[in-house]
């Protein structure tokens, strides 16, 4: 049987980790081609969406809150101002240290856990398996395929397995 720690863990620093990889190659792309790099952290696939940077902050915040609340333990608190790749790439590592920090025993209860939390000014309750399925996964992944999708539509030369990893 699947625990909670193998559902939300090693996934979540797997698709952190990928976006780590595709963030370095959108750098190298924007050195190459000469682009300012504010040009891709800035960039959107359409006016009313967030710019990468942001979807960046998304999948992290989503990324730390799951592990933090399944844990119950605090999340870690960032402060949203990067403004380059390197801000970027802090973020995503500083993401994973703390995910690393997870131990497995700290989420056997987890999938029954109740979860609570306030988003677009509603009061959402879940289970912890409601929480990861239903809230977080799909979450992490619309923002990290949010990003992908910006760099490749502003020809960075991504496929499909940049996105998905070794």
């Amino acid at each position: 049987m699947l625990s909670m720690y193998e559902v939300t863990i090693p996934p979540l620093k797997r698709i952190l980790n990928n976006l780590s990889a595709v963030l370095k190659k959108a750098q190298d792309h924007a050195e190459i081609k000469k682009i300012e790099p504010s040009v891709l952290v800035n960039a959107r696939l359409f006016p009313d969406m967030y710019p990468l940077s942001r979807q960046v902050q998304i999948a992290t915040d989503m990324s730390k809150g799951a592990a933090g609340r399944l844990a119950n333990v605090e999340i870690p608190k960032y402060e949203d101002i990067e403004t380059s790749f390197a801000d970027l790439q802090a973020r995503i590592t500083k993401t994973i240290v703390f995910l690393e920090s997870i131990k497995p025993e700290q989420l056997e209860n987890a999938v029954s856990r109740d979860i609570t939390i306030n988003a677009g000014g509603r009061t959402l309750e879940f289970t912890g398996q409601q929480y990861l399925l239903n809230w977080v996964n799909p979450n992490v992944y619309f923002h990290v395929t949010t990003a992908y999708d910006i760099l490749r539509h502003n020809g960075v030369e991504l496929s499909k397995r940049d996105y998905l990893g070794g």
